[in-house]
């Protein structure tokens, strides 16, 4: 009889158990485009870093770039949103721990519609739609996006 109650208990583990689907990953163009973006704002990557994604982001994929160079982004979160009733409204705010970085209109946007590039789920409220994802790390291999093969960025978040 216990083992009819420990076969009813993992069935109901199993079923009831939250799923790591709700984790994110992107690669190639997607990963390096939101990985320039968060970088472009990030306290945390060095300049000469951000010069190289932002030449990336601008197509010189073939920008002089230090040998076994690999530059992590990584932002506790990224919240994007858009009006849906102020439709030239667009904000996002981007945490780095403790330090909070707003971007509005153009640069929000441009950043709001790499989230939707990367998969990232809309989630509305009355009047605006989001876009936030968490624990954002993206890794961009230099070698590999100058191979120009496809490859090179990747990303990781929770949405």
């Amino acid at each position: 009889m216990a083992w009819r109650n420990s076969i009813a208990f993992l069935i109901a583990l199993f079923c009831f158990a939250p799923l790591d689907a709700s984790a994110g990953n992107s690669t190639g163009p997607a990963a390096l485009a939101l990985a320039a973006l968060a970088a472009e704002s990030s306290p945390l990557v060095n300049v000469q870093d951000k010069r190289l994604l932002a030449a990336y982001l601008n197509g010189a994929a073939n920008a002089p770039y230090a040998k076994s160079k690999r530059i992590e982004v990584k932002a506790d979160a990224v919240d994007c949103r858009a009006s849906n009733v102020d439709i030239a409204m667009h904000a996002c705010t981007l945490s780095f721990g403790a330090r909070k970085i707003e971007l509005q209109g153009r640069r929000a946007h441009e950043l709001y519609a790499t989230l939707i590039e990367n998969g990232v789920p809309a989630d509305g409220a009355a009047g605006s739609i989001h876009e936030a994802v968490t624990e954002l790390a993206c890794e961009v291999d230099a070698a590999e996006v100058a191979q120009k093969a496809g490859g090179g960025a990747r990303c990781a978040f929770k949405p």
